[in-house]
């Protein structure tokens, strides 16, 4: 075999050899990736299906409801409100009214079943994302209820 055909063997199983593992590495990371969605964007079928991802918001004032270690409570973007079901210790800073992300599965019948739940750490912090959802559902929802006026030229 003429070098160059050597050096050209190699080079491919070099180029083959980086494809494989990066395809490997990409494929690891993936699997692992959970989207973030907001409360609002699950009820509207956005979610991915058999995945998990997170959801966060505002734990829904009153929704709190705790059976031997299951906890079952609402997450809420002050529009749309999901029902979550949690098996575990909640962390000790999980209280109604104040910032939450829970990562999980949507089930069958439309509850979200969380793997895990975390709470915001000080009196000033909300996660990003979920301020983020927050301020949009805010945003969206006050769209929805403003008139225009010219739907109020007939009124006295």
């Amino acid at each position: 075999m003429k070098n160059w055909k050597k050096r050209g063997a190699i080079v491919l199983a070099g180029v083959a050899a980086v494809g494989t593992a990066a395809a490997l590495v990409l494929n690891a990371l993936n699997s692992n990736i959970a989207l973030y969605v907001t409360p609002t964007e699950v009820l509207a079928g956005k979610a991915p299906e058999g995945r998990a991802f997170r959801i966060g918001g505002l734990v829904k004032e009153g929704s709190l409801k705790r059976v031997e270690l299951t906890s079952h409570f609402v997450v809420t973007d002050t529009v749309k409100d999901v029902n979550v079901a949690y098996t575990g210790l909640l962390p000790d800073l999980f209280k109604e009214g104040k910032g939450a992300v829970v990562q999980g599965k949507m089930d069958a019948s439309g509850q979200f079943i969380a793997s895990e739940v975390l709470a915001k750490h000080d009196e000033n912090y909300m996660p990003a994302e979920a301020q983020h959802a927050i301020d949009q559902a805010k945003k969206v929802d006050a769209q929805s209820k403003h008139v225009s006026p010219s739907t109020l030229k007939g009124q006295p």
